[in-house]
């Protein structure tokens, strides 16, 4: 399997990104596949996936649901979660996710180097792609907790 493989690739990942979300709060997460480009809601944690092709995961959500997860993940009362907090989980979230699909990936040519997350924020957001860039979308949703995933790849 080559790690730039479709279904493959979104299974990897979102399955990942559940395992992450399970362990770190307790919330367990259905998937799936998403056809809406728009899923990036209020905040975006990103990172750059480089080997010998290259990719971005990015994985969006509502404050509001970063806010539970990062309450569950820390600890801290979720009225006292402040915006750095929401930042920093997200940020964890992108950095445990990609960390848990790696050894996913067992041969040499697919390893890719993990790279810093960041987050972006903003309201209606899109991201427009050249031709030619592959995309695998996924939700991960429960009752109270909705998560985008989305993983670029070329």
């Amino acid at each position: 399997m080559s790690i730039f493989s479709g279904d493959q690739l979104g299974y990897i990942f979102a399955g990942a990104l559940a395992d992450v979300i399970s362990t770190t709060s307790g919330f367990s997460l259905d998937i799936f596949p998403s056809e809406d480009d728009g899923c990036f809601d209020e905040m975006v944690g990103i990172m750059s996936l480089n080997c010998k092709k290259s990719g971005m995961i990015f994985i969006s959500a509502r404050e509001s649901a970063i806010r539970v997860l990062c309450s569950f993940m820390t600890g801290i009362p979720e009225d006292e979660v402040t915006k750095d907090d929401t930042d920093d989980a997200l940020c964890e979230l992108v950095n445990m996710t990609a960390g848990s699909a790696k050894p996913r990936f067992n041969d040499a040519e697919q390893m890719f180097s993990l790279t810093p997350p960041f987050v972006v924020r903003g309201k209606n957001m899109s991201f427009i792609t050249k031709k030619g860039i592959n995309v695998i979308s996924r939700v991960l949703r429960d009752g109270e907790i909705s998560v985008g995933l989305k993983v670029f790849f070329y």
